[in-house]
């Protein structure tokens, strides 16, 4: 296994378990995952959004709000960012390319 299906086996794991995590393990999967997704989008070449249409926008807020989440929120935002990362290693691993149109309003 790759350290990045490692990655994803772990998020998956503690979302199984979330009720077990403490709040600064949850934090500390939330934010490497967020750092993970962003340097995976920009070896693809696909820019950031840094709009609320970016889901990595709601796992920031997540991640920073955990002490305000239940535990289902907490395991749809670790199970979201395994998805991320596991979509994104699908597009590394077999060199698809994306095609960003970057039109202006």
């Amino acid at each position: 296994m790759s350290s990045t299906t490692d990655f994803i086996a772990e998020l998956v794991r503690a979302a199984n378990e979330v009720e077990k995590l403490q709040g600064e393990e949850a934090r500390r999967l939330l934010n490497r995952a967020i750092t993970t997704i962003r340097d995976m989008r920009e070896t693809i070449g696909i820019p950031g959004g840094h709009t609320a249409a970016d889901a990595v926008i709601d796992l920031q807020t997540a991640a920073v709000a955990l002490g305000n989440r239940s535990h289902e929120q907490i395991k749809t935002a670790l199970l979201d960012a395994a998805s991320m990362i596991r979509d994104l290693h699908i597009v590394l691993d077999t060199g698809t390319e994306i095609q960003i149109d970057r039109k202006s309003p």
